[in-house]
C-alpha cells in the first residue's frame, strides 16, 4: 500500500467517497469541521496518483491565495516530488489573469496589461467626475464602484445595463461607467472585477478557445462553493465539458456572503443544472463537542432553503453552552472579562479564546474594559476602535474646540471633509506660523487678513475658523456630546458619510453613534479627551497571548478553544437594517451567521444579551435575538440577570422581581413567558 492509499484509508467513509468518485458532476456538502479540505487536496491527490489526469489537464479554483498555496503545499508533500506544480490551482481572479495573458488580443487587448488597483480606480473616477461636472459630493468614488461592480458581478458590461424607472443618480453612474470602461481600454487596463468578466466575454464570443479549455480540463474541482457569485458560476459553466467532470464542495449553511454578491442558489441549485450529480454529506465534526454541535444545529434546522445535514460528533458531550443576560452592553462586557479572568485564562491560552460581535463597533466596550484591567487583545480583520480614521476625524473636531493650539488636529479637521486645501497652502500657513511664532489657527487668521490666499481657499477657511469659534462658545453650555453631534452636522462631516452609500460608510456612522454613546461615560470634554489620549498611546503590545476580537464575517474559516457570541438581542442580530432590505431571505442568512459563530468554538461557548443597549445615543429596551428560542434547552446552562446595583431593582418578600415603571418592556415579559431567567434573589 502506497502513502496516497495510505492516506485515502484514514478517511472515514463517506470522507473516502467522496474522494474516490471522480467522474461526473459532484457536490460535496461539507458541515463546519468536517475535513473539507483533507478532502479536496486527498481528491486532487488522488487524481494525479491514479493518472486520472496530468497536473495541467485539472483545475482547482480556491477562494484565497492562501488557500491555494497551502493545497499546493499539501499536494506537492504526499506527490513527494513525482509530479510537476499543478499550474491551474488559484482563485477565480488569478486564473483568470492567466488565461486574460494567454487571449488578450481576442479582446482586442494586449497581453502586457495593467491591473488597476483600488486607488487607481478611485484616480480615474474622480477624474471623469469632474469631467462630466457632476457633484462630487452626490457622485462619491465609493458609490459609482459599488455599483459598477455590483454590474460586473452579474456579468454586465455597460451596453448590458438596462434601467427601468430608476432614479437619475443611476443614470449618471451608468454614463460614468461607459466613459471608465473606455479610459481603462485606452489605458489598456483591468480592474480587478472585469478579471472574471472578461473572461467570460472571452469564452462567449470565442468557441474556439472556450473549447481549447473544456478539452484541457478533464477534472475541475471548487472550494468554498457557497461564495460564488453569479459572474464566477457562469465562468465554472462555461468551462465545464461534455464529462461534466466538476466536483464543487462547500456548506450551504455557511453562506453569509450575499453582501458582496454570493448567490446561495448556486450551491442549492447545482444538483437540478447538473442532472446526474452525486451528493455526498460529510457530517461528522471533528472540531466541536456535542453540546455545541447540538446548538448550532438546532438553530440552523429552522432555515427552509437548504441542502440539509445533521453534524454529529464523536467527541464528548463537553460543557453546556452558556447563555448569559446582562443589564446593559457595558456590564455584558464586564461579565465576560471576568469570566475570562476567572475561569477561562486557567484553562486555556487567550490566543485561543475569541470574541466574535455582529457588528465592529461592538468592539468597543470590550476594548475599553482590557485596556482598564490589562488583558492583551488584538482586533482582526479590523482596525482598533480610537485608531478608526472616522474616530479620529471626530475626536480631532473635539481638540480643536478644547484648545486653539492643536496644530495636529486642526490640520486633520481641515482635510475632512475636503475644503480644497491642498499640501502647499497647509506648507504656507506652517512656514508663516514658524516664523512668526504663532498656531496654525492664528497663522490661518492673519494670512486670512493679509489677503494671502487664493478666493476658494479663503472663503473655506474662513468658514472653518467661525465655526470653531461658533463651536468653542457653544461648548460653555452644552453637553460635550451634544457638541459633537452639532460639530459632524455642521462641519459637513455627517453629510459627507451618508452621501457615500456603501457599507463602508454605515459601519462609519455606526462607529460614531457608539462614539457619542462611550462620551456619555465621561463628566465633560476634557475628561474624555483625556481618556482617548491614554487610550491610545497605552502599550497595547502586552507580551504574550491576546484574546481575539473580530466579526462572525471576518471569523469563517478560524477556530478557537473558547468563543464569546455577544449581542444576541433582535435590531442587532438578526440586524435590523438587514431584515428591513431583504425580509426572510436576510433572516436566514443572519440564522446562518449565527451557526458559524457557534460553530467556531471547539470546547465551550458563552451566548449573551443585554436588558438594554445604547443605540444613536439613546438607552433602548432590548428584546432577546429570536434565536436564543431556536436553540436546545438540554445543550443550554441559562444563568440569572447580573444584577450589580440593587437602586432601579427591588425583590418582593417571595423574592418575584420588582421593577420600575420606566424599566416595564415587552423584553421583561419575553424574559418571562420564555423562562430563560430564573427570577431569584
Amino acid at each position: 500500500m502506497n502513502s496516497i492509499d495510505k492516506l485515502i484509508n484514514n478517511l472515514n467513509k463517506e470522507q473516502k467517497d467522496a474522494v474516490l468518485s471522480t467522474e461526473g458532476p459532484n457536490l460535496i456538502v461539507a458541515g463546519a469541521g468536517s475535513g473539507k479540505t483533507r478532502v479536496l487536496t486527498t481528491r486532487l491527490i488522488h487524481l494525479i496518483d491514479k493518472k486520472k489526469a496530468f497536473p495541467n489537464q485539472i483545475l482547482c479554483v480556491t477562494f484565497t491565495n492562501k488557500a491555494a498555496k497551502e493545497m499546493q503545499n499539501r499536494v506537492m508533500q504526499n506527490l513527494k516530488g513525482s509530479s510537476n506544480a499543478i499550474p491551474w490551482l488559484g482563485t477565480f481572479h488569478s486564473i483568470s489573469v492567466k488565461l486574460l495573458r494567454r487571449h488578450a488580443e481576442a479582446l482586442e487587448y494586449k497581453s502586457n496589461f495593467t491591473i488597476l488597483d483600488t486607488d487607481d480606480q478611485k484616480k480615474l473616477i474622480r477624474n471623469i467626475v469632474k469631467a462630466e461636472d457632476l457633484d462630487a459630493k452626490k457622485f462619491s468614488p465609493q458609490l459609482i464602484m459599488y455599483h459598477i461592480d455590483q454590474w460586473k458581478n452579474k456579468g454586465f458590461l455597460p451596453e448590458d445595463v438596462r434601467i427601468e424607472k430608476s432614479s437619475t443618480i443611476i443614470k449618471s453612474i451608468l454614463k460614468v461607467y461607459k466613459i471608465y470602461q473606455a479610459k481603462t481600454k485606452d489605458l489598456n487596463a483591468f480592474d480587478f472585477g472585469d478579471l472574471i468578466l472578461f473572461s467570460v466575454k472571452l469564452f462567449e464570443k470565442h468557441k474556439d478557445i472556450r473549447e481549447i479549455y473544456q478539452n484541457n480540463f478533464k477534472y475541475i474541482l471548487v472550494d468554498e462553493f457557497q461564495d460564488t457569485n453569479f459572474i464566477q458560476n457562469k465562468w465554472l459553466n462555461l468551462l465545464v465539458n461534455k464529462n461534466q467532470n466538476i466536483c464543487c464542495v462547500g456548506d450551504d449553511d455557511q453562506s453569509i456572503y450575499s453582501w458582496r454578491g454570493a448567490e446561495i442558489k448556486n450551491f442549492l441549485t447545482f444538483d437540478k443544472i447538473y442532472k446526474n450529480c452525486k451528493v455526498f454529506k460529510l457530517e461528522q465534526n471533528y472540531r466541536s463537542t456535542k453540546n455545541i454541535l447540538q446548538t448550532a444545529s438546532n438553530l440552523i434546522s429552522n432555515n427552509s432553503n437548504r441542502v440539509g445535514k445533521n453534524l454529529w460528533s464523536s467527541a464528548n458531550q463537553g460543557e453546556l453552552v452558556k447563555l448569559n443576560c446582562y443589564r446593559s452592553g457595558k456590564e455584558e462586557a464586564q461579565g465576560i472579562s471576568d469570566i475570562i479572568e476567572k475561569k477561562i485564562k486557567k484553562k486555556y491560552s487567550l490566543n485561543d479564546v475569541a470574541i466574535l460581535v455582529r457588528a465592529i463597533y461592538q468592539t468597543r466596550e470590550f476594548e475599553e474594559r482590557f485596556l482598564q484591567i490589562g488583558i492583551g487583545y488584538r482586533v482582526l480583520g479590523g482596525i482598533k476602535f480610537y485608531e478608526r480614521a472616522e474616530i479620529k476625524d471626530a475626536v480631532s473636531y473635539l481638540r480643536i474646540v478644547n484648545q486653539k493650539f492643536d496644530d495636529l488636529a486642526l490640520e486633520r479637521v481641515i482635510g475632512v471633509p475636503k475644503r480644497g486645501v491642498g499640501d502647499n497652502s497647509i506648507n504656507q500657513i506652517y512656514s508663516f506660523g514658524k516664523k512668526n511664532k504663532l498656531s496654525l489657527e492664528d497663522s490661518i487668521i492673519k494670512l486670512i487678513e493679509k489677503g494671502d490666499f487664493k478666493p476658494k481657499i479663503k472663503t473655506s477657511l474662513t468658514q472653518l475658523i467661525n465655526m470653531i469659534h461658533k463651536w468653542r462658545r457653544d461648548s460653555l453650555h452644552m453637553k460635550h456630546f451634544d457638541l459633537l453631534k452639532l460639530i459632524l452636522d455642521e462641519s459637513g462631516y455627517s453629510s459627507m458619510l451618508k452621501n457615500k452609500k456603501d457599507l463602508e460608510n454605515e459601519n462609519r456612522l455606526e462607529n460614531l453613534k457608539e462614539l457619542l454613546r462611550a462620551m456619555q461615560d465621561y463628566d465633560n470634554l476634557q475628561s474624555f479627551l483625556e481618556h482617548v489620549a491614554l487610550a491610545t498611546s497605552i502599550d497595547q503590545e502586552w507580551e504574550g497571548a491576546k484574546i481575539n476580537l473580530m466579526t462572525m464575517h471576518a471569523a469563517k474559516g478560524l477556530e478557537f478553544d473558547v468563543v464569546f457570541l455577544p449581542g444576541w438581542e433582535e435590531g442587532l442580530f438578526p440586524h435590523q437594517k438587514s431584515l428591513e432590505e431583504k425580509g426572510d431571505f436576510a433572516l436566514e442568512e443572519e440564522r446562518r451567521l449565527a451557526y458559524v459563530g457557534i460553530t467556531r468554538a471547539k470546547k465551550e461557548a458563552f451566548l449573551s444579551f443585554a436588558m438594554k443597549r445604547a443605540y444613536h445615543g439613546d438607552w433602548m429596551d432590548a428584546l432577546p435575538s429570536r434565536f436564543i428560542n431556536e436553540i436546545p434547552e438540554e445543550s443550554v446552562e441559562k444563568n440569572e440577570v447580573q444584577i450589580n446595583e440593587p437602586d432601579d431593582f427591588e425583590f418582593n418578600q417571595d423574592n418575584t422581581l420588582e421593577y420600575d415603571e420606566e424599566y416595564r418592556s415587552p423584553g421583561w415579559d419575553r424574559y418571562k413567558k420564555n423562562k430563560l431567567l430564573k427570577w431569584k434573589k
